[in-house]
């Protein structure tokens, strides 16, 4: 049972960059090659789809790293500090304990902000 487990056929079919390391090393000891520069068991998982792809002769970019996420508007620390006032104000004359937690988190948020901001 083990051994159909080992030769599933969907880990074939899986892309390489989301095999894992002990699967791409698989892969990699059955490829025939000369010695190379660091053996298969030493090679990290970028080493290992590098070396995978070279010997079945694949050839592409890399995907798109993806970016961070911009803020929508960047605030100045004057107009986050006026934010967290008008917040406060608002926070004292609520009576609903759920909306005072929200108006307690936005107001945590923005000091962190203002922290941040130079």
């Amino acid at each position: 049972m083990a051994e159909e487990h080992k030769n599933h056929p969907a880990k074939e079919n899986k892309p390489l960059e989301k095999m894992t390391v002990k699967d791409l090393k698989e892969i990699a000891l059955t490829i025939p090659h000369e010695h190379t520069e660091v053996a298969v068991s030493d090679m990290k998982k970028d080493e290992l789809v590098a070396f995978i792809k070279k010997a079945r002769g694949i050839t592409g970019d890399l995907p798109a790293k993806k970016q961070k996420a911009q803020p929508k508007t960047e605030l100045t620390k004057q107009e986050i500090k006026k934010k967290i006032s008008e917040l406060r104000e608002e926070k004292k004359s609520v009576q609903d304990k759920s909306r005072a937690d929200i108006l307690r988190r936005r107001i945590n948020r923005l000091k962190k902000l203002s922290r941040k901001s130079a």
